[in-house]
């Protein structure tokens, strides 16, 4: 798991090589593992089709993945419940990122979805907020690992 963990990278270019539905429920099967406050489960999922993703005039076209899913979260009845919604359904989108680089499949996270147009073409009500649009395929080409800071700079100890 910590490989895993360790060499999972964001993909910006994708082969058209397809995805099989059955991995991508796999996928989402132990997403939907997230922990999640009071078992709310608040995600969803958008498989969004060659004019959706026209509509949303991404930069890149998604790096030509072969799918493209809008991952939404439900809100809340306050604005903490809203909050933990989309801090699990961040842990959602991390779970099916981690099952699916296990399998040579790469991801890429954008936040394009979070716009008021992105979310009027996307169908989205206000009761949902569009945490991610993720591009997933497999890889052209994997990155090296950006530098990060070392984990020491970010502990604090209290008394």
């Amino acid at each position: 798991m910590l490989e895993v963990i360790r060499t999972r990278r964001n993909i910006k270019k994708f082969k058209p090589t397809e995805i099989k539905e059955e991995s991508l429920i796999t996928w989402l099967e132990a997403a939907a593992m997230a922990p999640n406050h009071r078992m709310t489960e608040p995600w969803e999922v958008y498989f969004l089709g060659k004019d959706t993703r026209e509509k949303l005039n991404h930069k890149t076209n998604f790096g030509n993945a072969p799918v493209v899913m809008a991952i939404l979260s439900k809100n809340g009845a306050t604005q903490t419940e809203t909050e933990e919604n989309a801090w699990a359904t961040a842990c959602f989108i991390q779970n099916f990122n981690l099952a699916a680089w296990v399998e040579g499949v790469g991801t890429f996270w954008s936040s394009i979805g979070a716009s008021d147009r992105s979310k009027e073409i996307l169908g989205v009500s206000d009761e949902y907020s569009v945490i991610g649009v993720l591009a997933v395929g497999y890889p052209e080409l994997i990155p090296d690992p950006k530098p990060r800071k070392p984990i020491a700079e970010k502990i604090k100890k209290l008394p």
